[in-house]
């Protein structure tokens, strides 16, 4: 017997469970937060180390693919304070970043990176005793190359007399790869619609099925400080074209401020960012997000860190108005380190409020994930992790279509490959592996993601 096919209300509703990448991770939850966008950025905004980087690798972050990242993303402890460090540092404050560095290097003395701009640090606050130390450190722990030699002997010639710059930087990626799933194309071929007691079969048309297609993709990012204060401006830019699928071309931008903060020994970031997404030649998403981000008073030891992070944000969605929402996110994380490698483990809470309309209603939902970070041979990164996300809608889907409250459950394996090329650039292989399971065979999917992209820094 022939399966009816789709009546215009059903095949609109069905387009709705193949939106665009903007949810790939969040179903009908807004993209990215910016925050995730933020970290991101931070992580490519090196200052001086970016060339002992090439030689001596620091911890390297995930890049931010749009505008809303899992949250189990977020960089070890170690790697977000040695990022303070080095925005202290370019915003031409040496003496927070002196004691943000000795701090990492006492969880981690093989940071070469943290060496290095320590001596830096201390040549700018005119310490040219403790600065000669520490060059004479770096020589003979980590034998650098021709260039870090070049760039040593630049601040020894400087003497040392604690005069202090205020640097912005710039970074660009540039990257080619394929997905499999690009619309997140349903695995079904055919679903169950319709109430409880009349379900029919109907078969999904093409563009509900999985499409898959090469892509190619360029981002920058901008760091400016702004005043004496530890504010800076972050702005970035994101552009993705595929081959065949231009209805799933994308671009992005985000604008964020952040400033360092401490209080009765706590010490963090707060950020606030405003960005928007288009999608197939149209705006997708608004979105605004204010984020904390602390680290508490204790003493962990060497070995291990600890953050805390919390944040609201206010998604738009021009277009589709009934899945605006607002999202609140309670994080947590714990680093724990070795010479050679970091492991963060991850995890959080969500609460999703979204418009009467949107369909599924108000969401609840948490994350958990685990990330390492190691050294391979002397030069190349790894990274190696596994995210799991889970929503849970507070209301039946659709009546009369889909009579069931959602349950999605999302799973990504991931891993990466850097290897530095000379002192500003790298190149980076990146993996990854979607499991999206849920109640609802409509919007369950899977893909295969890969990506080959070559970054510079420090510009």
């Amino acid at each position: 017997m022939r399966r009816p096919t789709l009546p215009p209300l059903l095949a609109m509703l069905l387009a709705l469970g193949a939106l665009a990448p903007a949810r790939a991770r969040q179903g009908d939850a807004p993209a990215t937060p910016a925050s995730a966008a933020v970290v991101a950025s931070g992580a490519q905004s090196v200052g001086a180390s970016a060339a002992l980087a090439a030689e001596m690798p620091a911890p390297e972050s995930a890049p931010a693919e749009g505008m809303r990242a899992l949250s189990d993303e977020q960089a070890a402890q170690e790697e977000k304070l040695y990022l303070e460090a080095l925005r202290s540092l370019s915003e031409g404050r040496p003496d927070e970043a002196t004691s943000k560095l000795s701090s990492l290097l006492e969880k981690n003395a093989l940071h070469a990176g943290a060496w290095l701009d320590l001596a830096i640090s201390h040549c700018e606050l005119g310490n040219k005793v403790e600065a000669e130390r520490l060059f004479d450190q770096i020589e003979q722990r980590f034998h650098p190359s021709a260039s870090i030699l070049e760039l040593i002997a630049h601040y020894r010639a400087s003497g040392c007399k604690g005069q202090r710059s205020y640097r912005r930087s710039m970074s660009f990626k540039l990257g080619a790869g394929y997905d499999s799933n690009v619309n997140q194309g349903s695995s079904s071929s055919t679903v169950l619609l319709g109430s409880v007691n009349k379900l029919e079969t109907y078969t999904l048309g093409p563009d509900s099925l999985p499409r898959a297609d090469h892509f190619k993709v360029l981002s920058g990012d901008f760091n400016q400080p702004i005043g004496s204060g530890g504010m800076l401006l972050i702005a970035q830019l994101r552009a993705l074209r595929y081959n065949e699928v231009s209805s799933q071309d994308s671009e992005s931008g985000l604008l964020a401020l952040e400033r360092p903060w401490s209080e009765g020994g706590w010490t963090g970031r707060a950020t606030a960012a405003y960005g928007l997404v288009r999608l197939g030649g149209e705006l997708y998403q608004r979105q605004a997000q204010v984020l904390l981000r602390a680290v508490p008073p204790l003493d962990l030891g060497e070995s291990l860190g600890w953050s805390l992070s919390a944040g609201y944000s206010s998604a738009i969605y021009p277009t589709r108005r009934y899945y605006d929402a607002r999202t609140l996110d309670l994080g947590t994380s714990l680093a724990m380190r070795s010479k050679l490698s970091t492991v963060v483990l991850s995890a959080g809470a969500l609460a999703d409020a979204g418009k009467a309309a949107r369909p599924g209603g108000d969401r609840k939902g948490w994350y958990g994930g685990i990330n390492l970070v190691t050294l391979l041979g002397e030069k190349a990164i790894a990274e190696v992790g596994v995210s799991r996300q889970s929503w849970r809608g507070a209301q039946i889907y659709s009546k009369d279509f889909i009579e069931t409250r959602r349950a999605q459950d999302t799973s990504q394996l991931r891993a990466s490959l850097l290897f530095p090329v000379g002192t500003h650039s790298a190149l980076q292989l990146e993996l990854r592996r979607t499991f999206n399971r849920e109640n609802i065979p409509l919007f369950q999917y899977d893909s295969r993601w890969f990506q080959f992209s070559w970054r510079t820094d420090n510009w």
